[in-house]
């Protein structure tokens, strides 16, 4: 576990405005990366000049967020919270809440959260018309832990099917099934990874047709030997998919010690390597993101395109120790490695 984001001193925040209508704002920073919203590795910052996140307004409040365009140009938000959390935006900046996926529970779960109503890290993506959310059931520091899937024709709260059980974890396994993302690959393929601490990040294949599984082959794509390595989302940009996770601690407010890193590979199941060459699955990453001054632990991430942008949202502490959105903008070095600005 490393300190090193509690222990900074607090320095001013550079706020920037993020929402689609900031043209003036996305040239400005295109004279100063170029046009091809690339830049020198070397210039890529240190973890002490990361921006801070992007300027965001209303109830911002979350915890695991992820997101999707709606075809009218908003934005639904989903995360951790009693029966699922949802939030919508019309410029992702300016947020509401937009009440529970369940509202009447989802009782399917409490075999996995002994009893409670908090489910966890909800992956949104919108697929052949419909929503789709996968989702998990679990208590804090047991692998005795579950995914399941819903669906939704409008991603509004109380119209979301409950689909069951994708797969799941006992305490005789060596991962942990939480923590869920969906990824399409080149041929069309459903693929979904998932996993936290025990043998870190795991990846099953899903059929399109069910959003289930299909297959028995289970993909390891990263590790720290048992050490903190949790929610994983892939993206496909270039010749390479990346593979972002959150390394160390969540969940302790001001103390929390999480932080982005990222590796990359040709194939979807990988081998994953970060910018040095370690293997992904031998505790390699690349950081993307670390605490600094008053924002403590950003993590979980989520990486989506837009209008803009390519976006990275995120959860970070306060120095009270609530749990706020992050989003920052996402680009690309000349070496192909991402970086936030």
């Amino acid at each position: 576990m490393t300190e090193r984001s509690v222990n900074r001193p607090a320095r001013p925040p550079r706020r920037r405005f993020l929402g689609v209508l900031a043209t003036a704002g996305a040239l400005t920073l295109t004279s100063l990366i170029g046009t091809t919203g690339q830049r020198a590795a070397a210039d890529v910052p240190a973890a002490a000049a990361y921006p801070y996140p992007g300027h965001v307004t209303g109830d911002i409040g979350v915890h695991d967020p992820s997101f999707v365009k709606r075809p009218d140009g908003s934005y639904l938000v989903a995360h951790t919270g009693d029966n699922i959390t949802l939030k919508t935006s019309t410029d992702r900046t300016a947020f509401r809440n937009a009440g529970a996926a369940f509202p009447g529970g989802a009782p399917w779960t409490t075999t996995y959260t002994a009893g409670g109503r908090n489910l966890w890290a909800p992956d949104l993506s919108y697929q052949n018309g419909r929503y789709y959310m996968y989702y998990s059931a679990s208590t804090f520091g047991s692998n005795r832990s579950g995914i399941f899937l819903a669906t939704s024709p409008s991603g509004n709260a109380g119209t979301w099917t409950n689909h069951g059980l994708v797969i799941e974890s006992r305490q005789s396994d060596d991962f942990n099934a939480i923590d869920p993302h969906l990824v399409v690959d080149d041929r069309g393929r459903w693929w979904l990874s998932f996993g936290s601490f025990w043998s870190g990040i795991k990846m099953i294949q899903i059929d399109p047709s069910t959003g289930k599984r299909t297959g028995t082959a289970l993909h390891s794509l990263a590790g720290r030997g048992g050490g903190a390595i949790e929610a994983p989302t892939i993206v496909k940009r270039g010749a390479y998919y990346y593979l972002y996770v959150s390394f160390d601690l969540c969940c302790r407010g001001a103390a929390s010690t999480y932080r982005v890193m990222v590796g990359r590979s040709t194939s979807v199941t990988g081998p994953y390597h970060d910018r040095n060459g370690v293997p992904m699955t031998s505790g390699g990453g690349t950081e993307v993101l670390a605490g600094q001054g008053s924002v403590h632990g950003p993590g979980h991430q989520d990486v989506f395109t837009d209008t803009d942008s390519d976006i990275l949202a995120y959860h970070y502490y306060a120095d009270s120790g609530a749990s706020l959105l992050g989003i920052n903008w996402l680009a690309y070095d000349s070496a192909g490695w991402p970086y936030v600005h």
